[in-house]
């Protein structure tokens, strides 16, 4: 049997190829702008994932009751609709609170 190593190889290594991925773009622009704004991402952290750790700790910190998305979504508007009343109640009282809904 012949050796085939000895003979010419299957792969040409001389040629490489490089790919990017078609939003390659978008993750470019995104880094773009975390370079000219660095506490932009400590901003985000600090606006954005509160609300979602208080609903968090509202639910217990567990998993929703219902089952099916359009259950899961309905239960989720409830627990929004709750933090944002709560903030409300918070932000202005309760006074002001059922005066608007009053008028």
């Amino acid at each position: 049997m012949p050796d085939l190593r000895a003979e010419k190889p299957l792969y040409d290594w001389s040629a490489r190829r490089i790919t990017r991925w078609e939003h390659e773009h978008v993750l470019q622009a995104v880094q773009r702008r975390l370079d000219e704004d660095p506490q932009a991402m400590r901003r985000r952290r600090e606006t954005v994932e509160h609300p979602f750790g208080t609903i968090k700790a509202r639910m217990g910190a567990t998993h929703f009751l219902m089952k099916t998305l359009p259950r899961v979504a309905a239960e989720m508007a409830l627990h929004v609709l709750s933090y944002n009343l709560t903030r409300v109640i918070n932000i202005m009282g309760p006074g002001r609170l059922i005066a608007a809904i009053r008028t």
